[in-house]
């Protein structure tokens, strides 16, 4: 088995976004001799599995580690061309090495940036709130760490932003900025106290393992993103493969075709693809068992894998060397770049709702524009500039302005360039601060925060307590979601009394509903959980709280992103069903693509009404229940 030369040739890396390692290739588009087998087709199973879950995340939960994939790739490429060049020429060629990530990173990075912005604007202005930070962050390589100083979450769905995927690629960017240096150092190293490969690959892993401890001590379930962006906390897959790059470019590769290996590789392999499948299925979001010990697994597998693919020739080599996996890996860096915004702006673009069958149609339209534009810049962007370099590239393109035949012609394209780049100054200085969602909720914080009544409320008894509630009979405690509808609840249900905050939790319910006291009113309207998911014990303490005479009212979720959903509304449904006081408000059975702020969570103008006419709707079918009388009720015009 053949080892292949680690030149510039050799895949640079694929950029956790994916591939920036991009092997070379021909003017067909065909990979050239000299690149390692099968890693394409690891790329194309990594990229897959994060649009599939940025599409929707409870397609496939954990979906989101095909990032992890990509890193070990990474990390393995770098160092076994770092080694090799240090072992062929005696030294490192650090210009030439930043160079060649340059070229492969920037001029995709140039036209998607620009580009995302312009169309966003046409579409939808919340899509370009902090789009100067996530704009700089993007060009910068600096994306984690500016939105871990933001306080942005990537897992919440509340807070769509346009380019949130790039904090995967400025992880990497910084790996290649300072590993060469640290690889430099390791080297010296080891020839100046000629330490063996072995102590080098296990002081490299060890600071992955450091870094995974980090990840899991870190670790916040109200908001992981600090733990997941950080590149402290998220090294583990770039240096196992980093660490299994040393071992395999040196003496100590014996090892990886040693009879335990070659005796049980099938088994090997076979557990590795069984690992990554169960934990792209298994491992969400929301648990913290993901980020402690399903990122090291994955991580782990994938080596396995990697290892399997470019050792020697089989099974799983020609399965990932199949044709539509190569494609797709070797576009899978402009499919990462590409594929979030097109996402965000397809979803504004056409409105639909999670679970339809328009929304599968809106996503597979969002995955067929991602795949044409990721060729496109393959072709006419990537390739170009990486076959001929910067100078040349811009030399053939200032020769074919040249050679438009009339100064009309010419006119028109640099109009267009000057006019574009004019645009893009003014949408970026005119980009919104704030969403339309969080300006809505700021209006109505104060109307929602309101002191309460302390007084005792009237009791009730018998079916009297369960007929129709009028507005001043209701107490409505809630989050964001409730604050967002204030104005229609108020409009459903005058006199109406609204204890609800941004960010509340089932927990933050609980200790409203204890202070009220005595002073609640008959009807009881929760609705909690966006924020943090249901905690069914929480749910049972409150209902106990509030007792067997009030009329209560449980408003179930909706979110287009969050995988988490549909289990926390089952166990909603659950509760509401072992009590007969009890009713469901079907908010996301009700809900509607024009009824959702550009979050896929919070209420538009028209959704409040839905909102509230959802709540009015559970209260009719619960003093039905009770009472055997039907309710008729009004329909009220919407303002």
């Amino acid at each position: 088995m053949g080892q292949p030369t680690a030149t510039a040739d050799v895949p640079a890396a694929a950029t956790s976004a994916p591939a920036s390692h991009q092997p070379e290739v021909t003017a067909a588009g065909r990979p050239r001799r000299g690149h390692l087998a099968g890693l394409d087709g690891l790329r194309a199973v990594a990229i897959v599995s994060v649009v599939v879950f940025h599409l929707d995340p409870s397609w496939l939960p954990g979906g989101f580690l095909g990032v992890d994939v990509f890193f070990v790739i990474s990390g393995f490429l770098i160092t076994t061309l770092l080694v090799q060049e240090r072992r062929s020429t005696g030294g490192v060629d650090l210009r030439g090495f930043w160079t060649r990530r340059a070229r492969r990173l920037l001029p995709a990075l140039a036209v998607v940036v620009p580009a995302s912005i312009l169309i966003a604007r046409t579409v939808e202005a919340d899509l370009l709130v902090g789009i100067r930070r996530q704009a700089l962050g993007a060009l910068t390589f600096s994306t984690n760490w500016l939105e871990i100083g933001q306080g942005s979450n990537y897992f919440a769905a509340t807070s769509p932003q346009l380019f949130m995927n790039f904090w995967s690629l400025a992880v990497e960017e910084q790996f290649y900025l300072f590993w060469p240096l640290v690889m430099i150092g390791l080297l010296a190293l080891h020839r100046r106290f000629a330490l063996t490969e072995g102590v080098l690959a296990v002081v490299v892993l060890g600071v992955g393992l450091a870094s995974a401890v980090g990840m899991a001590l870190t670790y916040d379930a109200s908001n992981p993103t600090r733990a997941y962006y950080g590149t402290d906390t998220h090294l583990f897959g770039l240096m196992l493969g980093a660490a299994l790059a040393i071992v395999w470019t040196g003496p100590l590769r014996a090892y990886t075709t040693s009879r335990l290996w070659c005796a049980h590789r099938r088994w090997f392999v076979g557990a590795a693809l069984a690992t990554v499948a169960a934990l792209f299925v298994l491992a969400g979001e929301e648990q913290a068992w993901t980020f402690a010990l399903g990122i090291p697994l994955v991580s782990i597998a994938t080596a396995v894998l990697m290892l399997a693919a470019v050792e020697r020739p089989g099974a799983l080599r020609s399965v990932l060397e199949l044709p539509p996996l190569a494609w797709i890996g070797q576009r899978s860096y402009g499919i990462y770049l590409w594929h979030w915004p097109v996402i965000l702006i397809v979803a504004q673009d056409i409105p639909t709702t999670a679970g339809t069958s328009a929304f599968v149609w809106t996503r597979v339209w969002a995955v067929v524009v991602t795949l044409a534009l990721a060729d496109l810049s393959f072709r006419f962007v990537e390739t170009p500039v990486r076959r001929l370099g910067f100078r040349e590239t811009g030399r053939r393109i200032l020769r074919s302005f040249a050679l438009l035949r009339s100064v009309r012609a010419r006119r028109i394209v640099l109009g267009g360039v000057v006019a574009s780049a004019l645009v893009l100054g003014i949408v970026m200085v005119t980009a919104p601060d704030t969403s339309t969602t969080q300006r809505t909720i700021e209006d109505n914080q104060a109307r929602a925060a309101a002191p309460r009544k302390t007084e005792p409320a009237p009791t009730f008894s018998g079916t009297k307590s369960f007929t129709m509630p009028k507005g001043d009979e209701i107490d409505v405690f809630g989050d964001s979601m409730v604050v967002g509808s204030v104005p229609a609840l108020e409009y459903y249900f005058p006199g109406i009394q609204i204890d609800a905050r941004s960010n509340r939790r089932w927990s933050d319910g609980l200790a409203a509903i204890e202070s009220a006291g005595s002073s609640l009113r008959r009807a009881v309207v929760l609705a909690f959980g966006t924020n943090a998911g249901t905690d069914p014990e929480t749910v049972e303490k409150i209902l106990d709280e509030i007792g067997e005479d009030h009329m209560v009212v449980i408003v179930n979720l909706h979110a287009d992103r969050l995988s988490r959903i549909d289990g926390d509304n089952e166990a909603l449904r659950e509760i509401a069903a072992k009590h007969p006081n009890v009713a469901l408000a079907d908010w996301d059975g009700a809900v509607t693509g024009e009824d959702l702020q550009a979050d896929g969570i919070h209420p538009s103008l028209g959704g409040a009404h839905t909102y509230a006419a959802t709540i009015r709707q559970a209260l009719a079918d619960l003093s039905e229940k009770h009472t055997g009388k039907p309710v008729e009720l009004k329909e009220l015009p919407r303002p």
